[in-house]
């Protein structure tokens, strides 16, 4: 039996991006302003929450162009499998012992 700690995913792990993953690992997409306030963070720390998750390539983006621009979120496969994979773990995690 592995150890659960082992698959703790270190991009995912902070609080923050795992309440993002959440919301995104049970939605089609999702904009900015339901993730800022579903989170209830400033734009900026949402902004670099995403950025993470985006460079690590669990999310992309999209923004729309022109008067009152949005940008939306998705999850991406290897978001999806790495946010099941770090449940997982968590739950492994907490019944350990």
């Amino acid at each position: 039996m592995t150890n659960p700690l082992d698959d703790i995913d270190p991009v995912i792990q902070p609080p923050k991006r795992l309440a993002a993953m959440a919301v995104l690992a049970h939605s089609t997409a999702t904009d900015f302003p339901f993730l800022k306030n579903h989170l209830q963070i400033s734009d900026s720390d949402l902004s670099k929450q995403m950025a993470a998750l985006i460079t690590a390539g669990y999310v992309t983006s999209t923004r729309a162009r022109g008067r009152g621009s949005m940008t939306t979120y998705r999850i991406t496969k290897s978001g999806r499998r790495a946010f099941d994979a770090h449940v997982e773990a968590l739950r492994r995690l907490v019944s350990f012992g």
